[in-house]
Order: C-alpha cells, then sequence, then structure tokens
C-alpha cells in the first residue's frame, strides 16, 4: 500500500470525509508529555479535564512533585486510572528536574536525544514520546494508537507481522513530515468514524484502495 498510493490523495480523500483536522491545542513539550501520560485509557475530553485540574490545583510542577501523593490523584481522577497516573506524573518530573536542572524539556535538543530521553522515563513509551515529539515540536514522529493500527492493517500500511514500534519505525519515514501531524488526526477520526472494530466499507473515502474492504458481513449502521 505505501508504495502504491499518495500520502497526500489519502489526507485529501479523508479530509473531504471528515472536514480539515482539528489541532489539539498545542502545548510545550513538557505539558504535551503531562497530558499524554493523562490520555492513557481515557477520552480526550477527560484527559484535557485532568490536565486542566492538575494546573489550577497547583502552581508549578514542583508542588506537583512536593504535594501528596493521594492529592495528586484525587486532583486528575476524573482522568482515570489516576492512582497510577499520579505517581508516574510526580516520577516524570523528578527525572526531568534531576537531568535539567528545571521543569523544561529542552527545545533545543536533538530529536533523537530527546526522544531517548522521553523512552527512559517510567511509564514513557514510543508512542507517548512520538506524541511529544510530533505534537509540541512538529517533528516527523509517527505515533500509532488503537484506531490507527486499526485502519492501517486493513488498508495494508501496516503489515500484518509488523510490530507497532516497527510500524511507527517505517511510518516517520513513509509518511512526509508536513502530512504526519494531519494523517495522524485524520486516520484516528476515520478509524473512530467509518473504519470501526465493526466497519461502515459502503461509507469509506478509501474503500476503492482497501484489500479488506467487504470482508466484515454486513456493514454497522
Amino acid at each position: 500500500m505505501t508504495e502504491t498510493i499518495e500520502w497526500q490523495e489519502i489526507k485529501a480523500r479523508l479530509e473531504g470525509a471528515y472536514g480539515p483536522p482539528q489541532r489539539p491545542r498545542t502545548l510545550s513539550p513538557l505539558d504535551e508529555l503531562i497530558s499524554t501520560i493523562l490520555s492513557q485509557n481515557t477520552s480526550d475530553q477527560n484527559r484535557d479535564r485532568a490536565f486542566d485540574s492538575l494546573k489550577a490545583a497547583f502552581s508549578s510542577w514542583a508542588e506537583v512533585i512536593g504535594a501528596p501523593p493521594a492529592m495528586v490523584i484525587q486532583t486528575i481522577r476524573m482522568g482515570g486510572l489516576a492512582p497510577t497516573k499520579g505517581p508516574r506524573i510526580q516520577a516524570v518530573l523528578q527525572r526531568i528536574e534531576e537531568t535539567f536542572g528545571c521543569f523544561e524539556l529542552p527545545e533545543s535538543s536533538p530529536p533523537e536525544e530527546l526522544f531517548s530521553f522521553l523512552l527512559s522515563l517510567p511509564g514513557v513509551g514510543p508512542k507517548t514520546a512520538r506524541i511529544v515529539l510530533l505534537f509540541s515540536r512538529g517533528e516527523p514522529r509517527f505515533p500509532i494508537d488503537r484506531h490507527i493500527e486499526r485502519v492501517g492493517r486493513r488498508l495494508g500500511l501496516i503489515a500484518s507481522p509488523t510490530s507497532l514500534t516497527q510500524a511507527m519505525e517505517r511510518l516517520d519515514h513513509d509518511i512526509p513530515a508536513s502530512l504526519q501531524l494531519p494523517l495522524h488526526l485524520l486516520l484516528i477520526e476515520h478509524g473512530r468514524r467509518t473504519c470501526r472494530p465493526r466497519p461502515r466499507c459502503p461509507q469509506c473515502p478509501l474503500v476503492d484502495r482497501c484489500p479488506s474492504s467487504g470482508a466484515f458481513g454486513p456493514p454497522s449502521r
């Protein structure tokens, strides 16, 4: 699929179906990291509510580190999995302060160095690290969530034996840098609205290019 389809065409078709992608608010690399940790296994709305609650309750990231874990957990409870995410956020902030002497991820760091550092943080994997680089710095790193994985495997953009880490590394290079953020957002929207677990193939703007089309029985309503 990656050899025979134009990424610009995928973008144009998805935009024709769903409109231009709505980019989330732009955050600093550190804020993006904390927001992404809060996003794990919850909705975008709950993530934003938990992030805003955290920023409102504490005047600085130093206060978050110094707060009792139970207070942080209570503050972000609406985001789900708070007993895990709260201590993880405090541990991440502690590592960042120890490494850089402040509560910032250096925006001038070479992408590979920042990517490696992010992966060394507790609970931060390749998808989270890519989100930070793509959304806060515009670096060509393509995160794959569950929607993109489903869509990508059906379309043949992700080969079946390929692991998610391998798929992300390949798409980092296959997708033009300027298209990575809009395609990330559009493919998620496509997975939520059309290429769902029970897909709506007749409504799909990519149906003529999808090798999986018609393989799922009657379409969902």
